[in-house]
């Protein structure tokens, strides 16, 4: 007999809910939810629909989130089993998603489930977050709903996001930040001409390619307590037309920063362009930040959550500000804490993602403890 939680996570892995689709994954939850008693609304913005429910009316208020987008499967023929069957298999559920995150919200379902039949007056209220839009811009997911709840003055104190957040094992890793992403769009422009005439010709390649190497070997920080050093990586460069004799007009390339709270977008800029007026390059450049930095560098919500998984687990989690964005940069944005707990993270936007069976039932149980030790009667 299959556990609650490994029920639920096989019937969302089996709606192909890639961004910005939801397939009916958030209504499935929400018939979960309203025979609790939470409240439930469907907040649809643009092509996204979003997912808020809530349990009580007095503070603090604890928010579970998520997202029931996917990723596109890639070439189902790659893949051991249809990646929207929802096969379990030697101990694990294959399926996409299965790990990002249809699995934690299955987990934070069941443990909700048996929390309110414990608890129906805790002290404080209990709300889910869910959106179809985490995976793709996100301009019409948590952040709308965010701008929604602000309106209308709801405050959030604390809130777990489900992302797989384990690196060998389950809860081996709690994320209680993440840092910034700050993209870059640069086009080097030179004088197009035959190879065989330098004199002719601005090489653009040439002119960048100085400017590239002091890029590359900038130190742009040491980080600090809870993030890494900043990070510069080259996503692409084009140059050329393709004929072995004739120099390019112009260089397109394209970078990104990963950054922490030692730094602002605009500080990061403004070093990037001295370096590039310095090498006397004739450039356009556009910048598109995708996310700031965030950190909760401790509090109650990290506190329940470590002290919880080394009960449940006797282990010490690791806390790592690594990995890429996520929504917990809208939710932290408003001051509340926000940390993300979930499974392991070795498969996710890959072939054959897949999530252990028992993990799922372990993360309830996490889930569980946390309300327990934040709102318990």
């Amino acid at each position: 007999m299959i556990s609650p939680t490994l029920a639920l996570a096989i019937e969302l892995v089996r709606r192909p809910s890639i961004t910005p689709l939801d397939e009916g994954c958030q209504e499935l939850l929400a018939a979960r939810l309203r025979p609790l008693g939470f409240t439930v609304e469907s907040l649809c913005f643009g092509e996204v629909t979003n997912l808020w429910a809530r349990y009580g009316s007095q503070p603090p208020l604890f928010v579970l989130a998520g997202h029931t987008d996917v990723v596109p499967p890639g070439v189902e023929d790659k893949w051991r089993f249809p990646p929207f069957a929802g096969i379990v298999d030697d101990g694990d559920l294959h399926g996409r998603g299965a790990a990002d995150m249809k699995g934690s919200l299955a987990a934070m379902i069941t443990a909700c489930e048996r929390f309110v039949a414990k608890h129906p007056r805790p002290r404080g209220s209990i709300a889910f977050l869910v959106t179809s839009d985490e995976e793709g811009p996100a301009h019409h997911g948590t952040k709308k709903v965010i701008e929604h709840l602000q309106a209308r003055q709801e405050r959030i104190d604390w809130c777990l996001i489900g992302e797989p957040s384990g690196r060998e094992r389950v809860a081996d890793t709690i994320k209680n930040g993440r840092r910034g992403s700050l993209n870059a769009h640069l086009w080097v422009h030179g004088l197009q001409g035959h190879v065989a005439y330098p004199e002719r010709v601005v090489n653009p390649i040439h002119r960048f390619a100085p400017a590239l190497a002091e890029l590359t070997t900038t130190v742009w920080d040491e980080g600090n307590a809870f993030f890494p050093p900043t990070s510069f990586q080259v996503s692409n460069l084009r140059a050329g037309l393709g004929a072995d004799n004739v120099v390019p007009g112009v260089l397109e390339a394209q970078f990104n920063f990963r950054y922490s709270t030692v730094f602002t977008p605009a500080e990061l800029q403004a070093r990037v362009e001295a370096i590039l007026a310095r090498h006397g390059l004739d450039y356009t450049l556009e910048w598109r930040p995708s996310g700031d930095p965030f950190l909760t560098p401790g509090g109650a919500l990290l506190e329940a959550s470590v002290d919880s998984v080394s009960e449940l687990l006797g282990i010490h989690c690791e806390i790592s500000t690594t990995g890429g964005t996520s929504d917990g940069r809208f939710i932290a944005g408003t001051g509340a804490e926000v940390i993300e707990l979930g499974p392991v993270n070795a498969t996710i936007h890959q072939v054959n993602e897949r999530v252990r069976v028992d993990d799922l039932d372990t993360l309830s149980q996490i889930y569980e403890r946390i309300m327990q030790r934040l709102l318990g009667a």
